[in-house]
């Protein structure tokens, strides 16, 4: 459970069905605060709804975050819902592999929607409302290690990721005369639902590629999402923590050896 008090806070979660977002909602209902999960996929969205409404306040919006739409209905369900809005979390994302020779435009465009216009116009929609109440308040952007350090397939993502971050940046000093804070979490290989189900070996792998030994979990991720969000966080803003075991530190990537010369 969360050491962080969100007693009378209200957040936003995007992509919280499962994994890390599922987790920051958990942690955030933990410590008090009421949260709007979000996720496109409706049979997930309910599922988590139940379980951590067995915690304590949730709703759910189920559509895409990269909707205008829904992110209006994000917003507008947590004022209406819960009273006000305290705490953004633009954690949805889509990782699409591809060579930068061979990567489509229309593989391009989803990305940047989701990784991209989502998690901007959310940030966006949060911060007027905020605003508006005077209020005050905390945005969270989901970037990852591959926008710090080149990783094999991963050009398109991993700049969507690097822009997360300079985004961040840009919106603390925009929005820092309105008390409002905005940072970034950016994850290395985490084990979820997803990374096991795209590969069984994926933990074994990164395990021998991190430096700590162990892969992070759903968890660690949210722990320092947590503490950005706390009220302990308010003079960290315009800033990315990197939660990997070290991995960035010299960043070898699974199967990739360098063309011999």
């Amino acid at each position: 459970m969360t050491a962080f008090n969100f007693d009378h806070k209200v957040a936003v979660v995007t992509g919280s069905g499962t994994g890390i977002g599922l987790e920051i909602a958990k942690q955030l209902v933990q410590g008090g605060a009421s949260v709007v999960i979000n996720d496109i996929d409706k049979q997930k969205a309910d599922a988590a709804m139940q379980l951590i409404q067995s915690i304590g306040r949730c709703e759910a919006v189920i559509g895409d975050s990269s909707d205008l739409n829904c992110i209006r209905s994000l917003v507008d369900t947590a004022v209406a819902s819960f009273g006000h809005l305290d705490i953004v979390v633009a954690n949805s994302g889509i990782t699409t592999f591809g060579k930068f020779l061979e990567y489509d435009q229309k593989e391009f465009k989803k990305l940047v929607d989701v990784n991209l216009q989502g998690s901007f116009f959310l940030a966006q929609e949060g911060a007027k409302r905020m605003i508006k109440t005077n209020s005050g308040g905390r945005i969270l952007f989901m970037s990852s290690v591959t926008g710090h350090q080149a990783h094999p397939n991963l050009s398109a993502y991993g700049m969507t990721k690097a822009a997360l971050e300079m985004l961040a940046k840009s919106l603390a000093v925009e929005l820092a005369e309105y008390k409002i804070t905005v940072n970034a979490v950016a994850p290395g290989a985490t084990l979820t639902e997803r990374t096991k189900q795209e590969d069984p070996n994926y933990q074994e792998v990164w395990e021998n590629l991190i430096p700590v030994g162990d892969i992070a979990t759903p968890a660690d991720i949210a722990n320092a999402a947590l503490f950005l969000l706390s009220e302990e966080s308010r003079q960290i803003t315009g800033q990315s923590i990197i939660v990997d075991g070290g991995w960035t530190s010299y960043s070898p990537a699974p199967g990739y050896l360098k063309k011999e010369k």
